[in-house]
């Protein structure tokens, strides 16, 4: 049976959901603050502020489950403790309200500075910055009495994914045969999450009621280097691999002293110095999916953005 979902938000989380719930013969009320996102007959595309219960409650009315996608309007610690708790408790006391789960798309910036590849069972106790926010939002779900589940997801890519290292920073740059200048360690491994697979897997997280009130790792392909994944974009937009740059730590720490998108940029670099590695193992077998290869996503990547081109 057919059933009816909310999905806020209409980035590249929101947009991939709301299309492959569509997609599988489902109706999706997708609210964001203009009314934008994917065309489809199954998609009604709803106007609305995240924090107004009034609105949440009225577009959760009969759903399944709410996936709760939105942003901060700014990549600031201040700007998203003064939005992110207020609209994750509107949405939670919505979703209570029509007895719907709650699904997050998270990222793994609540484990702060690791040593080891992340598992689920890694201590997120991150108090600084950004982090913290991620720290304090994990812990308001679990006190919430609405079920909820935590889906964390490494860097994106894929196709809709453009603010991100993996999208038009990079992909963009490798087609140009520009030289491409990364953060941090050119050859440190580092985790990319494939935004269909997060949304594949936040769906499923929300359709099976024994994964409610869990923390899970989205489907993640084994590690590549920032320079591995530059040769692989390379290789299936069949084109020369451009010259990869650093971009030095000191330098953007000082840029950052009076620029306050750097000093935000700055803060996170840490996930990019050293090994950066997810394993999503223990989730993939709870799920009961698997990563799609980065090689197919990378080339799905590449494709969509020579269709924006």
């Amino acid at each position: 049976m057919n059933s009816t979902y909310l999905v806020i938000g209409a980035g590249p989380v929101g947009a991939t959901i709301a299309q492959q719930l569509a997609d599988r013969g489902d109706r999706v009320r997708l609210l964001t603050r203009s009314g934008s996102g994917p065309v489809h007959a199954s998609i009604e595309r709803l106007r609305g502020d995240a924090t107004d219960l009034d609105t949440i409650t009225q577009a959760a009315e009969g759903v399944r489950a709410v996936f709760h996608c939105m942003h901060g309007s700014a990549y600031a610690a201040d700007a998203w403790r003064a939005e992110l708790p207020r609209a994750e408790k509107v949405v939670l006391e919505a979703a209570g309200r029509a007895g719907a789960v709650v699904v997050f798309p998270e990222s793994l910036y609540a484990y702060g500075r690791v040593t080891a590849p992340m598992t689920e069972q890694t201590p997120r106790t991150a108090d600084f910055g950004k982090p913290a926010v991620r720290v304090e939002l994990l812990r308001d779900r679990d006190a919430s009495p609405t079920p909820t589940v935590s889906v964390a997801a490494s860097d994106f890519y894929g196709p809709l994914v453009r603010t991100a290292h993996a999208g038009e920073r990079m992909v963009p740059t490798v087609l140009a045969g520009r030289t491409m200048r990364v953060l941090g360690d050119p050859d440190a491994p580092h985790s990319w999450t494939y935004v269909p697979d997060l949304g594949a897997a936040m769906i499923k997280a929300a359709d099976e009621e024994r994964l409610w009130d869990s923390f899970l790792h989205a489907p993640t392909a084994p590690a590549i280097s920032q320079r591995a994944l530059v040769q692989l974009y390379a290789d299936v937009a069949g084109v020369p691999a451009p010259k990869v740059g650093r971009i030095p730590t000191w330098a953007l720490k000082s840029i950052g002293a009076v620029h306050a998108g750097t000093r935000e940029l700055a803060e996170m670099v840490f996930q990019f110095d050293k090994p950066f590695v997810m394993d999503s193992s223990a989730s993939e077998a709870l799920l009961g999916l698997s990563p799609t290869p980065i090689e197919t996503g990378a080339k799905a990547t590449v494709d969509w953005w020579r269709k924006q081109a």
